[in-house]
Order: C-alpha cells, then structure tokens, then sequence
C-alpha cells in the first residue's frame, strides 16, 4: 500500500476524516450501550439509582480523566497507536464485562472502559482539524465528525436491545467487544501517518490565539460541562421513565436508537447552523428547545414518548457539534490537541458526575424532580454562551 503521507492532500483529508468518523462511532456506540444495559444490571445486582448513576459515571469518569494523559502521550506515541490500542483495550473491557460475576468486577470492566475510551476524543477531532482549514470547513468536518459519533450510538444500542430478545446480555455484550477489536484491526489500516505535516508542513511553534479568545475558552467549557451532565443525566434515567409507561428491553432499545437518530442529524444540522448563524444563537435555541422538550416528556405516555424522542435528540444532541467547533476558533494550531483534551476532559467529567448526583436526588425525591431539575439547570448555558460570543468577536 502506498505512504499515505506522500498521498494527495485530499487523499489524506478523506482518509483522515473516515478513520476519525469510525472511531468516534465505535467508542461512542460502546459508551451508550450501557444506557440500554442499566436496568438489566440494576435487576442483576439489586441495585439502587445512586449505585446505577455510578456504574455509569465509572466509565465516563475514566474516560475524562485520563483525556489530557491520552493526548500528551499521543503527541510522543503518535495519535495512531493511541486510537488503535485504546479502541482495542475498549473491547478487551467489554468483553471482561461479558463475564464479569460480581458488580466489583463489572466496575472494573467499566473503568477499563473508560481507560481505553479516553483515547479517541481529543486524538480523533485533533486530527480533523489539523487536516481541514479553519472557519467553515473544519466547523463543517468537525459536525461530520459528531454525526458519526451519533451514527454509532445509533446502531449500537439498538442492536444490543434486539439481542436481548434472543440472547443473554453477557453474550451481548461479548459481541459488542468482539466488534470493537475489528474495528481497532480497521483504524490501523485506514489511519493516515503525520496527516498535518503532510498538507501543511509542522505547525508553527509559539503561534497560539489571541488573549481574549483564550479567556473564552473557560465560559466554553462552563457551557460544555453543564450540557454533556444535563444530556448524560437524562439519558440515565430516559430507560426508567419507559420502563414507568410499560417498555419493554425492546422497546427501550428503540426508544434509544430513535432519540440518537435525532441526535445525529442533529449534530449534523446544527454544526452547519452554527457555521452560519454563529455559535451563540444556535445554542440558545437548541438549549431552550431541549429543556422544553425534556419537562414535555416526562407527562407523556409511551406512545407520544416515542414520537416526541428523535426532536428531543436533534435539540439534546445538537448543542456539542458547535461547542466542538468552536474550539478550534479559541485555540492556536499549538494549542489544540490540548484544547481538544481539556474540552472532553470538562464536559465527559461533568457527563460522569450528573448520573451520580441527579441519580441520589432521584432516590430522595423521586425520579420525575429530578428530570425537572436537570431541565431547568440547563437553561444556564445561555449567559455563558453569550460570553463565548462575546470572546470570538473580540
């Protein structure tokens, strides 16, 4: 096979992007499987909602904490082997978790999870941006980048919510880390080597982004917390608000895979707005669009729970395509794989700790306050996405 660095410029943006598209719609279709498997695990190890919060937020409290780790050992070993081994430790973890015979030792497969996971975000949306210029065509790349990220949490849960009609959920989600290791075989062959030096030549020392822009980068990664624990939340406790209207592990599979079909195109859609309109009216209106949609669903029965999904995914998933592209804008070429890594460390970290916290109040108080807080936490976003607008136009 040729040098992928001697290929053309749009040879290696193509090859780039696909392998970075197929990563994030492995690691995110593993991550969001669980969601489908937390009541089968709640009824296997007679778990509470705080316990079940914390099972989640132990593969995605790994997986941000080890995100700046992952990206500095990926600038000295290469963003290769950093997606290769992590997609491939990743399925080693559910395999573990196929087998696993003790809630200690699920926890331990979910970690490890975690561990490989953290390789992909800041490695994969790195690489697209090196490869694209900046403004519209790396915004643009980027929401490709989400929506396959959203195609994978997609296919994924959904399947693994038929299999549970026909086999156990340890051979499910055997399968799911026998999957994840053809894909690890796959990026290694797809990968482009030194992507970035290829089209540009290495990147400039000492260049890096204005000083108000850097001083945006805070209340981003504010909004970016507060939207990833708000969506993790939710998503948390959407399999126990079905189960309340009578779904079944099918059905809740569906409800899943309809809610990521709205995502996706979602993340899609809204990469492309926010190109255009700009960043701070997009999230104004996906933000305010999510937190009406989530208090609606909590008064609808099964059936209208069902239509009312893939428009609560488009608003609840949306929002991150145009926190992801703005991150290039705020950072220097220098500065970005770092950027990249301090963004998804922040906003997974919040992801992982909301399951934890709104899953006790879900205890105290019940479930339903706790959707409602979530909803109204949510509307904080819009300030400090005025104060990152405010920082782009500086």
């Amino acid at each position: 096979m040729p040098d992928p660095t001697r290929s053309s410029p749009a040879s290696v943006r193509r090859r780039a992007l696909v392998a970075a598209c197929g990563a994030h719609a492995v690691h995110d279709g593993l991550t969001d499987v669980i969601y489908v498997l937390l009541p089968v695990w709640q009824a296997q190890f007679h778990l509470g909602y705080a316990m079940v919060g914390l099972l989640r937020g132990s593969y995605s409290a790994t997986m941000a904490g080890f995100q700046v780790l992952a990206s500095r050992i990926a600038r000295r070993w290469g963003r290769k082997r950093m997606l290769v081994g992590g997609t491939a430790v990743a399925g080693l973890a559910f395999i573990l978790a196929g087998r696993a015979g003790s809630l200690a030792t699920l926890m331990l497969a979910l970690v490890l999870g975690g561990l490989g996971a953290s390789t992909q975000h800041p490695s994969a949306s790195s690489l697209v941006a090196d490869v694209h210029e900046e403004g519209r065509p790396v915004k643009e790349a980027l929401s490709q980048y989400n929506f396959a990220g959203d195609v994978g949490k997609t296919l994924f849960p959904g399947l693994v919510g038929l299999l549970l009609v026909v086999l156990s959920w340890r051979a499910s989600v055997t399968l799911m880390g026998l999957l994840a290791l053809a894909g690890a075989a796959l990026l290694g062959w797809l990968i482009p080597g030194s992507p970035a030096e290829a089209l540009h030549g290495p990147a400039p020392a000492g260049l890096a982004a204005g000083r108000s822009r850097i001083r945006g980068m805070n209340p981003l990664l504010l909004t970016g917390i507060l939207d990833s624990a708000v969506r993790t939340g939710f998503l948390t406790f959407l399999p126990f608000l079905l189960q309340r209207r009578g779904a079944g592990s099918a059905a809740t599979g569906a409800a899943l895979s309809l809610l990521f079909v709205g995502g996706a195109f979602g993340k899609l859609a809204c990469g492309y707005l926010g190109a255009r309109i700009g960043m701070m009216r997009t999230v104004w209106l996906t933000e305010a669009a999510t937190s009406l949609l989530i208090l609606l669903i909590l008064g609808l029965p099964l059936g209208g729970m069902m239509v009312t999904v893939p428009f609560l995914g488009l608003a609840l998933n949306g929002t991150s395509s145009v926190l992801y592209g703005t991150v290039p804008e705020l950072a220097g070429p220098d500065r970005r794989n770092h950027a990249f890594a301090l963004f998804y460390t922040a906003t997974i970290g919040g992801g992982a700790l909301s399951p934890v916290v709104f899953g006790r109040l879900g205890d105290l108080v019940g479930i339903s306050f706790a959707v409602v807080a979530l909803a109204t936490l949510l509307l904080a976003t819009l300030p400090l996405s005025w104060r990152v607008q405010k920082a782009l136009e500086a």
